[in-house]
């Protein structure tokens, strides 16, 4: 590894190996999304507590200061929409120039691995792994499931983040699983949680992303779980004590209800 892939993945990744991602690029597939309609609006009151933003090049450039200390994880697939056929059937959208005019740090695409569009969604990612490794640009597989979310399971999980790194993924983004040490023990690039199954509590959630992080996850890549919560920012500071604090879920819990009375 050269050392401007080490450097960039040290922007994301904290010294101490964990990483908060913010992801708020839920509107290249799904429109104006709660909470999302004034995404700086969103997301300043969380800036303390997340390590790096997950977005587009349309939001990034439309609502994003560029004084921004934060770095950018640049969402570069799409194509496909809810309203669409198939989710699956994602391209490029966005190209390694326009990434590095950005001054991004890394790159993200999802892939769909099982789907009809397999095949397409892999090739994208060698595609832009040939690519950015010309210039140290990490890339960030995101390992999408669309509308089939039953296929969240230890080994379908497990194959798909293998893939991803055997291709070239620098990190993998993928959901958290009952057995999760099955999937992080077979992939040999750091894995970051995309979330989990839906819950019906705040504690759930840091159940689930602790179990994730004591089985080998190096961190988060949750958006909807905190700023769609009553409390946003007191979601992410309970998340960040989990992630780079390594609290249990009950103090994640009790940093939750203390920063709510902040």
């Amino acid at each position: 590894m050269d050392w401007g892939m080490k450097n960039r993945l040290s922007r994301l990744i904290q010294p101490d190996g964990h990483c908060f991602f913010m992801p708020i690029d839920h509107g290249y597939f799904q429109g104006p999304t709660t909470k999302l309609e004034k995404p700086w609006e969103t997301i300043k009151p969380l800036l303390s507590y997340f390590d790096a933003l997950f977005v587009t090049r349309g939001v990034l450039r439309s609502a994003i200061p560029s004084a921004i200390d934060k770095p950018i994880i640049l969402r570069v697939s799409g194509g496909t929409s809810m309203v669409g056929k198939d989710l699956a059937d994602e391209i490029l959208t966005t190209s390694v120039e326009e990434a590095l005019r950005l001054n991004a740090s890394a790159v993200g695409l999802s892939v769909f691995i099982g789907s009809e569009y397999e095949k397409q969604t892999l090739s994208n990612l060698s595609n832009l792994v040939n690519e950015c490794n010309r210039y140290d640009l990490p890339v960030m597989a995101v390992t999408a499931v669309g509308r089939e979310m039953e296929k969240r399971d230890a080994r379908y999980l497990g194959l798909c983040c293998r893939i991803c790194a055997e291709l070239g993924a620098s990190v993998v983004k993928t959901y958290w699983c009952e057995d999760f040490d099955k999937v992080t023990n077979g992939c040999p690039v750091p894995v970051v949680m995309a979330g989990g199954p839906k819950v019906d509590t705040d504690r759930e959630v840091f159940d689930f992303i602790y179990d994730g992080m004591q089985k080998g996850a190096i961190g988060l890549n949750l958006g909807r779980n905190v700023w769609q919560n009553n409390h946003p920012v007191a979601m992410a500071a309970a998340l960040n004590a989990i992630i780079h604090e390594d609290a249990s879920p009950k103090e994640a819990e009790e940093i939750f209800v203390a920063a709510q009375v902040m």
